[in-house]
């Protein structure tokens, strides 16, 4: 067998042997093997959420499948998610689809197991994400199928034929950003095999906002159509105004679709005088005569309509805040099964009207806000499910009180950081959901409990303060900056402020807060302006000119919204989008712009100069969406740019080597990278090593940017990547994602190895940064199956290694010894290509226990082995692998390297006394069995088959002072000698320090007192069994002779 030593990644802090020691492969010209998404998958993620706070629930199905109710919840950007339970539990089953972004979810009410999904958000805010189409599932959710429709962008409604199942019809208010005329309402016949356009807009910006099928005749459908468009600084709703032309209107079909009569003031009275936004339109399921509509029109005649009599004459009904406000982002409208009158009104508040929509009640106090849509239980309809911005709400009391679900792992963070504690915390901004703190390990999981809401509003950057860890740097939408005391939560604005007679500062939405890398204490952020703080925001100096276009076009956010005025910052345009300052040089800060330029000082901010125009290739105002300032020469800068806002939905990511003169695609033709770019990150210590988010995922290059792999590791969906922070300290790749809350890379050292060189060989074991044994601790608590915990990293060894191909024939095995070579552990292996993780726990085998009637759960674990360098082994075919694993303690731990010992000693001990122990029983259990056989050989009434079983009563009574022998459960009350003995054990081993003076006296106690029973059996099987032995033998029988301890040994080994 031929040993190979692995030194093309060896472990940090290891010395490679000298040249001399090692074996060659046999000699041949390495072939690095493709890099692509099974090779890096192996270093899984796991998702630490959170649910506390969720994220925007966009769309939302149920059904009765007898006596269980299945839910479907259509997350805005976080994919399908499915509960068989009612919403005890739920399981993602959309990730492995090419989105998240979903609109409508539609149940066959023929078939439960048919499922409808129609892809990209209809409420569309500024941050919403795009769909490629409408999918359908046959089963039950499991596969899906993309049936169409792949440039609709985004779809609102999806209404089925309950008589002809394979009749869909798709309701697309098409591209947010652009012209298309993929748009309309869409009818497919043959369960979408095909589609047909049924109802076109009368422009390539109108598509169908909404529609309603008759439940007694289902080739009535009544339909909205919503003339639109949102760029960068600004949103209309129907026209550019709420007198301007649009294309909005109402449309009713008595024929499936084939003939549409457009309702309007003239041809169905009572309706409003044009022009019209957006249109929400519903049939009452329990009375075909009864339709609603809202229409968002001119003030006051944006209403909520009622007609009687089918959609022919309408009566204006309410319009109070909750009806009229908002209507791109709240305008649905569902009634209940039973009752014609009661209709629910998704907004801010979710309202309730139970008189035909004359007036309405808020109903959901308490509730996030911002509702999007409600079912209705058909069975009891005071049952109803919910979602908003804050995830899904339950009601069992028709909304008189709710209950909101705490295990949907949707929320839609912006951005970012971390801390340097141990473990290190996480802080990031969410869309609607302010800024939290969160650990990235806990004792017993990360559940919803240790995430802390730290600042309101939207949230988006966030950073520890690094001159005093109690203090953080908080942002919400608009510059809304704030210095929040992270113990007292008592928060000081400090948002730069405008000067005399000065206009309002442009902040963006998403305004961009910098920390220096270089001064402890600086801080940046940017409107227009760049400012900086020397004093954690006391004063700010305002160190630019105007950096952006300052095109007075792209400023006028108060005429913004159409019909519906809607002035938030959402809009606000031509500001500083992205800062870097770099690392390397504090003179040189790089500013980008929402509206196209790049600006770069090289003198602390005395003058600035625009680089844009140096980028090849780059369409005219692109958002710079982010710098990152190069780690190893000053004047190296990443940059990415986003035109999605245009409706270009390409990836631009770019490099500099020259202080911006030249600059390099990073992402080109042929490129796989998916999705308009959010971040880069070039990794601190490689820089061949860059990692790209886009709105599809998450990219990694080994090559700098050459080519890209999509990351799947632990099953990361196409979900959307706003922001990146890799650790300085435990190398994790911490990922915020818009729409899955934050994942973990842990240690992502392994990526750093992976040059053309270890490529090329069969098998490599990666380095990883040094295994920390954490102190033992205990903590979390139950939390029920309807709450979420993300998973902390492994309380083990973590062995990552390559394998160039997949290992299919022959054995395979990973083993662990110890200094001096003896085995230690062994570790189960994974054979798939490119890399893997496995895990090694650190411990000893456990100790051998004596059955008995209690549970020993303090012995349920092997003693824990002490710091020190220890060896890997791989036996693959025919050759032998090794590589060094040098395990450290926790630097939190405060016990000494004597106290380990000590520590581990008494474990050892105790686990040589439990064999002792389980030796002991064994033999006494031995031989009462034999006594018991020999005796069921003999007539019942023999009188040495009498004198057999009086044997093994004494015997017994000898067996029942080591263990505990009542029946009856576990906990029986009754301690023997092996009930102290594991729990002295269970004690010893999961403190890491030195035992107490009293453990150790309790350990020689126990030793004894076991000794005296074993002499007691010695005793007592010499002169007893001599007497049985020659009664046996005169009856022919075979004598009983108790075990050796030499025979028990040996029939352990294989067990073990």
């Amino acid at each position: 067998m031929k040993e190979l030593t692995i030194v093309a990644a060896w472990m940090l802090g290891f010395t490679p042997p000298a040249a001399g020691t090692l074996s060659a492969q046999p000699a041949q010209t390495p072939v690095a093997a493709e890099v692509d998404s099974e090779t890096i998958a192996g270093l899984g993620a796991r998702n630490i959420g959170s649910a506390a706070m969720s994220g925007r629930v966009s769309a939302l199905a149920a059904v009765h499948e007898g006596n269980r109710l299945t839910v479907y919840i259509g997350a805005a950007s976080g994919g399908v998610w499915q509960s068989v339970n009612g919403g005890t539990t739920y399981k993602p089953v959309f990730d492995k689809q090419p989105v998240q972004s979903i609109g409508a979810v539609a149940i066959d009410p023929t078939n439960p197991k048919v499922i409808w999904v129609g892809t990209g958000e209809s409420w569309t805010r500024n941050s919403v994400s795009v769909g490629d189409g409408i999918y359908k599932s046959v089963d039950g959710g499991d596969t899906w199928t993309n049936m169409g429709l792949r440039e609709s962008e985004r779809i609102a409604k999806i209404l089925i034929d309950p008589a002809a199942p394979n009749t869909v019809y798709a309701c697309v208010p098409g591209k947010l950003w652009s012209d298309s005329d993929d748009r309309g309402v869409y009818k497919t016949t043959n369960g979408g095999q095909t589609w047909t356009k049924i109802l076109a807009g009368a422009n390539s910006s109108t598509g169908c906002s909404m529609m309603s099928m008759d439940a007694t005749t289902s080739t009535t459908i009544f339909a909205g159509m919503w003339d639109f468009r949102r760029k960068g600084w600004t949103f209309r709703s129907g026209g550019d105004g709420e007198t301007a032309p649009s294309a909005s209107g109402l449309f009713k079909s008595t024929d499936g679709g084939l003939r549409w009569s457009d309702l309007n003031a003239g041809s169905a009275k009572g309706l409003p005088a044009k022009p019209w936004g957006r249109v929400a339109v519903t049939v009452a399921p329990s009375n075909p005569n009864v339709v609603y509509a809202f229409i968002e029109a001119a003030p006051p005649t944006n209403a909520l309509y009622r007609s009687a009599d089918g959609g022919r004459t309408w009566e204006m009904r309410d319009r109070s805040q909750a009806m009229i406000w908002r209507p791109f982002y709240f305008a649905n409208l569902i009634v209940d099964p039973k009752d014609d009158n009661r209709v629910y009104k998704p907004d801010g508040s979710l309202v309730v009207s139970s008189d035909g929509g004359r007036s309405f009640s808020e109903i959901t106090h308490g509730a996030h806000g911002d509702f999007h849509d409600i079912w209705i239980d058909p069975s009891s309809t005071d049952h109803l499910i919910t979602g908003d911005d804050g995830g899904v709400w339950y009601s069992f009391d028709a909304g008189n009180k709710w209950w909101k679900g705490d295990n949907l792992p949707i929320s839609q963070f912006y951005h970012v950081s971390v801390d340097m504690d141990r473990p290190y915390h996480v802080y990031g901004g969410l869309q609607d959901n302010s800024s939290w703190v969160g650990e990235s390990e806990y004792p017993g999981g990360i559940t919803n409990s240790r995430w802390e809401n730290m600042y309101g509003g939207d949230g988006f950057w966030m950073f520890v303060d690094p001159t005093d860890p109690r203090y953080i740097y908080a942002e919400s939408q608009g510059g809304e900056v704030g210095r929040v005391n992270r113990e007292t939560h008592e928060s000081r604005p400090i948002k730069p402020l405008p000067r005399y007679r000065e206009k309002k500062l442009r902040f963006n939405w998403n305004t961009p807060i910098h920390i220096s890398p270089t001064h402890r204490g600086t801080a940046y952020i940017g409107s227009q302006f760049l400012f900086r703080t020397r004093d954690f925001g006391q004063t700010w100096d305002r160190v630019s000119p105007d950096l952006s276009t300052n095109d007075p076009s792209k400023q006028r956010q108060e005429q913004s919204g159409g019909v519906t005025v809607d002035n938030s910052a959402a809009e606000m345009h031509t500001s500083i989008y992205a800062i870097a300052e770099s690392p390397k040089n504090a003179n040189i800060i790089w500013a980008g712009t929402d509206d196209g330029n790049l600006q770069l000082t090289r003198d602390g901010a005395t003058t600035w100069a625009n680089v844009v125009a140096n980028v090849p290739d780059l369409p005219a105002s692109a958002w710079v969406s982010y710098l990152e300032a190069g780690h190893f020469h000053d004047g190296t800068v990443y940059a990415t740019f986003d035109r999605h806002t245009f409706g270009d939905m390409r990836p631009y990511a770019y490099k500099s080597a020259d202080y911006g003169r030249t600059w390099t695609s990073l992402v080109g033709p042929g490129s796989p990278v998916r999705g308009y770019a959010h971040v880069i990150r070039e990794d601190p210590v490689d820089p061949n090593l860059l990692f790209l988010g886009t709105e599809f995922g998450l990219w990694v290059s080994l090559d700098g940017g050459a080519r890209w792999s999509r990351y799947k590791g632990g099953d990361f969906p196409s979900v959307a990547v706003r922001d990146l922070a890799i650790h300085s300290r435990d190398n994790d790749l911490v990922i915020a994602t818009h729409g899955r809350g934050i994942w973990i890379i842990d240690d992502i050292t392994p990526l750093r190895a992976l040059t053309p060189a270890t490529l090329a060989k069969d098998v490599v074991f990666m380095r990883g940064r040094p295994t920390v044994q954490k102190l033992s601790a205990n903590g979390g608590w139950a939390n029920g199956d309807a709450a979420f915990v993300g998973p902390n990293p492994p309380d083990a060894a973590v062995i990552t290694y390559y394998l160039r191909k997949r290992h299919i024939f022959g054995d395979m095995k990973i083993e662990v010894l110890d200094a001096a070579g003896r085995l230690v552990g062994s570790v189960p292996s994974t054979k798939r290509r490119g890399l893997s993780r496995v895990t090694w726990s650190m411990r000893l085998p456990p100790p051998r226990v004596p059955p008995a009637a209690s549970a020993a759960y303090g012995a349920a674990y092997g003693p824990r082995v002490l710091p020190g360098t220890y060896t890997v082994k791989m036996t693959k075919d025919n050759h032998v692998y090794t590589m060094p694993l040098q395990v450290v303690a926790d630097p939190r731990m405060t016990h000494t390297l004597a106290d380990r010992r000590a520590q581990f000693t008494l474990a050892s001990k105790l686990v040589r006394m439990l064999g002792d122990m389980s030796f002991a029983v064994e033999r006494i259990n031995g031989v009462r069995a034999s006594l018991a056989d020999r005796a069921s050989t003999l007539p019942a009434g023999d009188a040495l088959a009498q004198r057999l079983r009086d044997a093994s009563s004494s015997a017994d009574v000898l067996r029942k002072q080591i263990v505990a022998t009542k029946e009856g459960g576990m906990v029986t009350g009754e301690e023997r000698l092996r009930e102290n003995l594991t729990d002295l054990y269970g004690a010893v081993t999961f403190y890491d320090g030195r035992p107490s003076q009293m453990q150790i006296e309790r350990t020689k106690a126990i030793g004894r007192e076991l000794a005296d029973v074993v002499a007691a059996f010695d005793a007592w099987s010499a002169k007893e069994l001599a007497a049985v032995n020659s009664a046996l033998s005169a009856r022919k029988l075979e004598p009983i002779v108790p075990s050796s301890r030499q025979q028990w040994d040996g029939a352990a080994k294989p067990a073990q």
